[in-house]
């Protein structure tokens, strides 16, 4: 099933972004591995999370600062417990979820031999009928069918995982049995829920901060990005096609949209030209920027902040992954749906949760008056799409000044060379110690193994 084949084939060629994750986590948890063996939560620093993050989940989530980094540790901990275990559930993994302020991990199978191995891993365990392939493969056929022809009064559709079902919101009953009927899919398998919800996109034609396109309608910035040495962002797809000319905030020339994907996916990316340098940093809104430290993706439960060029900042929880909308323009599907409010002007924002990054605003329902629905693009999928890599706060976005001074017992030397091209998964020796590339990248001077532990993972 496509599902399958993307999902397994982002757990592939996503090994650089896990294992950023991984270090992230050695920083900041205590764990050093995505084994769920070797993995345990403790509380986050209270130097590694920022202020204004942590505000806003007080705003938002309810939580004071340490309660915040405390659910943050344990996200963290689940998010490699659930990697671990769907691969090695394989077809039986019916999904993973997190409850409570404790952020407890619940993992489904459909096999109840595989208990103990959840249970061993520090996770709840849940057996259920239906495993997450059978599930997506129903939500997969939904989305040819709205591919074909948008579904009229069916605005989202998404795999439930605690329902272990394939829900369908639908303005009516009819209009909900009508889109299933078109998709030939097994209506066993779905419930068909009535909702209100009007989803549309985020971009504001009456002008704001963040940045322009074209000089008229307004979006917000992603996340900074490389492609080789071309500095640019992460955006939504909907905010301008290939070609589309940007302006930064200060209506000075910004940049060129070099790709862009809507409807289908949500995502975009867009070149910068030199006046523009990429930081690892989420805008805070006043309240202390957010440094991106990776990009580990989180589970069903999670908590999840956004930052957008007309709310600032607002927290919520994920909801459901690889979600499927239906907007005005066409259906998009592979979405992350959330508790987090939006409004025109926030999308290609940036979703974040602890220093991790997830995605970009693509579009919802509501507001940040009365509450809200919100969908975002996951970034790794944007990433892969492009051949992007994500500025980190241990990615240089220029060679140093100075070259680093490697430890006594560390000397250089080995097969590691400025100016190669390393591909993520490549293997070379340095100071004695072999390593792993994390990101693909052109290597420069100053940027050794041992120097740059976002790009390189000793092994």
């Amino acid at each position: 099933m496509e599902r399958t084949t993307l999902r397994r084939r982002a757990l592939a060629a996503g090994t650089a972004t896990v294992a950023v994750g991984a270090l992230a986590l050695a920083g900041l948890t205590g764990v050093a591995s995505a084994d769920p063996a070797d993995s345990a939560a403790a509380p986050v620093s209270a130097d590694s999370l920022s202020p204004g993050l942590l505000a806003a989940m007080e705003r938002d989530l309810g939580l004071d600062a340490d309660d915040a980094r405390s659910r943050i540790a344990n996200e963290y901990r689940a998010a490699a417990v659930a990697a671990g275990l769907e691969k090695s559930l394989g077809a039986d993994f019916a999904g993973a979820r997190v409850s409570g302020e404790k952020a407890t991990l619940t993992v489904s199978t459909t096999d109840a031999s595989h208990a103990t191995r959840i249970t061993g891993a520090g996770a709840k365990a849940e057996v259920v009928v239906h495993s997450l392939d059978r599930l997506e493969g129903v939500k997969e056929s939904l989305d040819r069918a709205a591919q074909r022809k948008a579904p009229k009064g069916v605005p989202v559709w998404y795999v439930d995982v605690e329902a272990n079902r394939v829900v369908v919101n639908a303005a009516s009953t009819a209009a909900g049995t009508a889109f299933l009927k078109a998709a030939g899919v097994d209506s066993s398998l779905v419930t068909v829920a009535r909702s209100a919800e009007k989803p549309r996109t985020f971009a504001d034609l009456r002008g704001g901060d963040a940045y322009y396109m074209n000089g008229s309608g307004r979006c917000s910035i992603g996340f900074s990005v490389k492609r080789g040495t071309q500095n640019g962002f992460a955006t939504a797809g909907h905010c301008g096609r290939v070609g589309t000319t940007t302006n930064g905030f200060n209506q000075q020339a910004q940049g060129t949209f070099q790709g862009s994907t809507f409807p289908g996916r949500d995502y975009a990316w867009v070149a910068t030209n030199a006046n523009w340098t990429p930081r690892p940093t989420v805008n805070g809104y006043g309240r202390g920027d957010v440094t991106v430290a990776g990009s580990t993706a989180s589970v069903v439960g999670a908590s999840v902040c956004r930052s957008g060029s007309t709310t600032g900042w607002h927290c919520g929880t994920i909801q459901q992954l690889n979600t499927s909308v239906t907007y005005p323009e066409g259906t998009i599907s592979g979405v992350t749906r959330t508790s987090v409010c939006a409004e025109p002007g926030d999308s290609g924002g940036s979703y974040i949760s602890g220093n991790q990054a997830q995605g970009v605003t693509s579009g919802g329902s509501g507001n940040c008056s009365s509450g809200g629905t919100t969908y975002f693009q996951p970034l790794n999928p944007l990433l892969q799409a492009y051949g992007l890599t994500l500025v980190t706060s241990g990615t240089p976005t220029d060679p140093p000044t100075t070259p680093p001074t490697d430890p006594p017992t560390d000397p250089p030397g080995g097969t590691w060379a400025a100016g190669t091209a390393y591909a993520a998964g490549a293997t070379v020796t340095y100071g004695g110690a072999t390593y792993r590339c994390l990101q693909a990248h052109t290597a420069q001077p100053g940027w050794t193994p041992a120097a740059v532990p976002a790009l390189w993972q000793r092994i």
